[in-house]
């Protein structure tokens, strides 16, 4: 270990992650163009010399300099008395510049105009941000759902990729203020590579083509088994009918919503209750409610497996109340009673305040009986 890693270990100084050369897209082939001026300089410049050191005797540093001024028309004059034959030379010398130079900024505007550089440019520097990304989603295709997919993620400040193959994601980025996107096949490796999906949290597919969907969560699936990756995404994908549900779930999606399901048991609650559907609202999708609810897995070292729930004194403690128990093999437990094992990777459905809900994380993971027992 050098000095200067050393001195970064001490001041836990931490590198920003880059993406993988290899995805980076290549700006040295759009360069090519320029060979032909480069070559034309060089040999101009060789010509001067060679000229001034033969025709005037100039010395090689002379003939350089000399070359140099007159090559790029800076105007210094000459270094030396040069001959009738030496300013022939000169204004033969001054033509071929310039020729050269107005060769060199038409090849420049030229290839300014088809943008291929500067979108290389764009896109690496995309890739250079998006390495940064940890726990980020990545949602596939832009359309109405990914917009309001986005903005509550934005809200929720939840880092996102959105990836589209269509050249208009460009525009969409600026519109709807997507800071991070990628303008790819979503089920492509590359794409999934660019994306950072190895520190993702999960993936979003909300096409209106099941066939988008279908092959996306194959890919992401047949991705994570390729790289050998420690733990399994959130996928979260959405169908139209309910037979399509149950086939993207079996393909291996976690999650499938369905618009028109949703939509229709919105509406019966509605017309049925429509008190409790205001309060749904308020409850679950106001930003700035302060009650929340979430699932909280138990893990295995917990101090809390095979306690009873009363035992907890989660409620006490916490001021949360458990509403739910997702068992390990999927049995679902509402409203559980106070003799209800809690047991190992499990996973309690919580509401409470987000503050109260983070100390009921904290709680569980602790590995002993935690002190704030002793005045409960």
């Amino acid at each position: 270990m050098n000095l200067l890693e050393r001195i970064r270990k001490f001041l836990n100084w931490e590198i920003a992650p880059k993406p993988d050369p290899k995805l980076l897209p290549e700006v040295y082939p759009y360069f090519k163009a320029f060979r032909l001026p480069l070559i034309l300089t060089v040999f101009v410049m060789l010509i001067g010399t060679i000229g001034y050191v033969l025709i005037d005797g100039f010395s090689v540093m002379d003939a350089i300099y000399q070359t140099a001024i007159t090559f790029t028309t800076v105007g210094f004059g000459e270094i030396a008395p040069i001959s009738e034959a030496g300013r022939i030379f000169t204004i033969n010398l001054i033509i071929a510049g310039f020729a050269v130079f107005s060769l060199a900024l038409g090849i420049l505007v030229s290839e300014i105009n088809k943008g291929y550089i500067l979108d290389a440019l764009k896109e690496r520097r995309m890739l250079y941000k998006i390495a940064r990304l940890k726990k980020h989603f990545v949602v596939c295709y832009h359309n109405d759902y990914a917009i309001e997919v986005t903005k509550q993620l934005r809200i929720n400040h939840i880092p996102f990729v959105v990836i589209d193959p269509r050249e208009e994601i460009h525009k969409w980025a600026q519109e709807y203020k997507y800071p991070e996107y990628l303008q790819a096949e979503p089920h492509a490796e590359l794409a999934m590579l660019k994306a950072h999906l190895s520190s993702a949290k999960g993936l979003i597919t909300l096409s209106d083509n099941i066939a988008d969907n279908i092959a996306l969560i194959a890919s992401v699936r047949l991705f994570e088994k390729e790289h050998d990756l420690p733990r399994p995404y959130n996928v979260i994908s959405a169908a139209e009918n309910i037979s399509d549900v149950e086939k993207l779930k079996k393909l291996g999606a976690d999650t499938v919503v369905s618009p028109t399901k949703l939509t229709a048991q919105r509406v019966s609650v509605m017309a049925a209750r429509p008190d409790m559907e205001n309060l749904l609202e308020e409850f679950l999708y106001k930003s700035d409610n302060p009650l929340d609810m979430q699932e909280i897995e138990v893990p295995k070292y917990s101090w809390a497996v095979l306690k009873k729930l009363k035992e907890t004194h989660i409620r006490q403690i916490t001021n949360t109340s458990v509403v739910g128990i997702r068992k390990k093999d999927g049995k679902f437990i509402s409203m559980p009673k106070g003799d209800t094992l809690v047991t190992s990777e499990s996973k309690l459905l919580v509401i409470g305040t987000q503050e109260g809900i983070k100390m009921t994380k904290d709680l569980l993971k602790k590995r002993v009986k935690p002190k704030e027992f002793k005045f409960v």
